[in-house]
């Protein structure tokens, strides 16, 4: 079982590349072979980003209701992690995912094509406790 203070894996940062390359569904792809037996804390990270994932892939593929769903639970299930998980910038995902589904709401389902890519959440990592400790 992974924790959120453990660094990324090999297949975490895999999903992360993914999903900031706009690669979602495969992202969705990587991240449930993650999410699959994991408990606690690590298996809402990994089923919120998932969720995340598919909302965007939703939204490519014209399904806004879809979209607006997922964008909804997917910031509900990373609400229940601490801020920073295996170094991803989880609060900031969260703001940025509540963002997209205010700005996707908006424009609702006849114009959601013209959303701002600027829109679009992007995963980041958090500086590791030993880089922080450097700086010091």
């Amino acid at each position: 079982m992974r924790q959120c203070d453990e660094s990324p894996t090999g297949e975490l940062l895999q999903a992360i590349g993914e999903f900031n390359r706009g690669d979602w569904f495969e992202c969705h792809e990587t991240l449930e072979d993650l999410w699959v037996g994991e408990e606690g804390e690590a298996r809402y990270f990994y089923q919120g980003v998932l969720q995340v994932a598919v909302a965007l892939h939703h939204w490519r593929g014209g399904n806004f209701g879809g979209a607006v769903s997922l964008l909804k639970s997917g910031s509900e299930y990373l609400r229940r992690v601490r801020p920073v998980c295996q170094r991803v910038d989880v609060a900031g995902l969260i703001a940025a995912t509540d963002r997209l589904r205010v700005a996707l709401s908006a424009l609702g389902p006849a114009r959601m094509s013209e959303l701002d890519p600027a829109c679009i959440p992007l995963l980041r990592l958090a500086p590791s406790p030993v880089e922080d400790k450097a700086g010091e």
